[in-house]
């Protein structure tokens, strides 16, 4: 049978396009039928029937095996060479001390008015300059804090149901350092605007003295952390207070944050519904109060989705911007990190002290200088020049109706308060990056953990298991497809940004999905709602574009959902 050709990306551009992305099939799965699930896939009789049918009902086969893609691959991302410079933006060098960028980030500020009354609730939802303004002033101080930190946390684990934040939380390590911080404000020598400020860390990311699990019962067994992860060390030298590690879905390997060894994080506007993962501690952390920011990581939507589900800011710096130095990465092609936060002036600050990239990166990617938004000046004419990108059909194809209404609302708001323009664009071939993001980031996660012990990889949860069976079942000739369908994606979003700015979305196609009470025990496997919650999400993973998620609204008040929308930016 003769295979089918991709056309050329300048004859997509120019044809008539029809949307299509089309909904994960894949049965949910939890208990004994996802027991059997996983048994059958090792199964000699059974087992490749059941892979090949899953694969072949979602049109992977389809479309990385039976068509011809002239286009060469493209293995990570690679930014035109030619990018302009961005408008209202202060540049800084890259190998900057951490502290100076905090420094430099803060003076582009607004001038910030005190909040705090005599009766104000203490550490409620704080921002970052809230804290500093008390440990400067005396009206708290860093220990104070640090103790109820310590002692909601215990008290979390007494409620029914208990609120799981964290898979490592060492009391005396947290006072010991805000014991430190404490000192410093009173010789009036804090280190910076993030000394003493509370941080939670996703258990991906090396931050001493705590193991790191990935979320896992037996990383630690066989990687022992030696030394702060990157990130971490630039933060701790601006004086931030690391709280602990908190929960994720296992391996980062789903969007629910279901994780059977060490508890799953609940939803803090709604305990029965999830948080949304891989990053699902950190989401919870920040939404429920605890401490402004957290750190988490995104292959593929790791710190977007829980932000959306849990009403937080979520930043995914571009691909590079910051080393992944220190993370236990198996997405390497693709994974960032960076901060969850109750603002955008709490991720704009974390953002600076972390920010650096490892020189092999810049050899891919050509990244344009480091910056900061200049909020002091002309933000009104600033947000009036910016012109939207919206993909209409893609935009308002989303599971619940209401998640659409109400992103659309807030475009239309953000037109009459400033005179945003959004602007029709199209965005072809959505269908086969799906595919192909999950081809790759599948076929790096075998890879990565290629090396382990299989009596080790027997101890993953049953969902991990099942989806990396699937993964297995990727071939040679699958991953070089997907990056040839990256590098044509890589043009057509180009092609977008050069008549827009930015390109909006929904986060998700859906609110936080409800947790069934088998999946606390033995996990859930609902590919599905993996889909639904992704459905927006991939390109800038793929691509390695930056990409913030921002409230917008709730849905009702009873379900007190956040409803987000993605800002996709050009690599910058």
């Amino acid at each position: 049978m003769a295979q089918n050709k991709m056309r050329p990306v300048d004859e997509v551009l120019r044809g008539k396009l029809e949307f299509k992305l089309a909904k994960v099939i894949a049965p949910k799965l939890t208990g004994w039928q996802l027991s059997l699930f996983v048994w059958s896939q090792g199964s000699f009789l059974f087992g490749k029937l059941i892979k090949s049918k899953l694969l072949r009902m979602n049109n992977l086969p389809q479309c990385l095996r039976e068509i011809i893609i002239s286009d060469a691959p493209m293995y990570q991302p690679e930014y035109p060479a030619n990018q302009a410079p961005e408008i209202a933006v202060k540049n800084f060098l890259d190998e900057s001390d951490p502290k100076e960028r905090v420094a430099f980030a803060l003076e582009h500020l607004p001038a910030r008015q005190s909040h705090f009354q005599d009766d104000s609730p203490p550490f409620l939802y704080w921002k970052i300059r809230d804290y500093v303004e008390a440990y400067t002033t005396g009206r708290v101080t860093p220990t104070q804090v640090a103790e109820r930190i310590i002692a909601t946390v215990e008290e979390a684990k007494k409620r029914s149901p208990s609120l799981v934040y964290f898979i490592s939380f060492l009391s005396e390590d947290v006072r010991k350092q805000a014991t430190e911080s404490t000192e410093r404000y009173k010789k009036g020598t804090a280190l910076s605007v993030l000394d003493g400020v509370p941080l939670a860390v996703k258990d991906d990311i090396d931050c001493l003295p705590h193991p790191s699990t990935a979320g896992t019962k037996w990383l630690p067994q066989v990687r022992e952390v030696k030394e702060d992860a990157v990130s971490i060390a630039r933060l701790r030298s601006c004086g931030m207070m690391m709280i602990g590690k908190a929960v994720m879905h296992e391996l980062g390997m789903g969007t629910t944050g279901s994780n059977p060894h060490h508890g799953t994080a609940r939803n803090p506007h709604d305990l029965g519904r999830y948080t949304g993962g891989s990053s699902s501690g950190p989401g919870a952390i920040v939404a429920s109060g605890l401490c402004p920011v957290a750190l988490g990581t995104d292959v593929g939507g790791s710190i977007r989705i829980p932000s959306s589900l849990c009403g937080n800011i979520g930043l995914k710096p571009t691909f590079g911007r910051i080393t992944n130095e220190g993370l236990f990465c198996v997405g390497w092609s693709m994974e960032s990190s960076g901060p969850i936060a109750s603002s955008t002036e709490d991720a704009l600050l974390v953002y600076a002290a972390m920010v650096g990239s490892h020189p092999t990166d810049k050899l891919h990617s050509w990244p344009l200088p480091p910056c900061v938004p200049d909020l002091n000046v002309g933000f009104q004419a600033i947000m009036g020049s910016l012109k939207l990108g919206k993909y209409s059909d893609w935009f308002n194809s989303t599971f619940e109706k209401e998640v659409a209404e109400v992103c659309n609302k807030s475009l239309n708001l953000i037109f009459e308060t400033f005179g945003t323009e959004t602007k029709e664009i199209i965005l072809p071939e959505l269908d086969e990056i799906k595919i192909a993001h999950l081809c790759t980031v599948g076929s790096e996660y075998v890879s990565g953990l290629a090396g382990y012990d299989t009596k080790l990889l027997k101890e993953l949860s049953l969902e991990v298991q099942g989806t990396l069976g699937l993964f297995k079942e990727f071939t040679a000739l699958d991953y070089l497809s997907s990056q040839k369908i990256r590098r044509r994606a890589m043009y057509f979003y180009m092609q977008a940004f050069e008549s827009v700015d930015v390109i909006v979305t929904p986060t998700t196609g859906t609110t936080a999905p409800v947790i069934s009470s088998a999946a606390l025990t033995v996990g859930e496997s609902d590919l599905t709602t993996v889909g639904n919650l992704m459905r927006f999400i991939i390109a800038p993973n793929f691509l390695g574009l930056p990409a913030i998620s921002v409230p917008v609204s709730h849905i009702n008040s009873l379900k007190l959902h956040r409803i987000f929308i993605d800002v996709i930016l050009p690599g910058t």
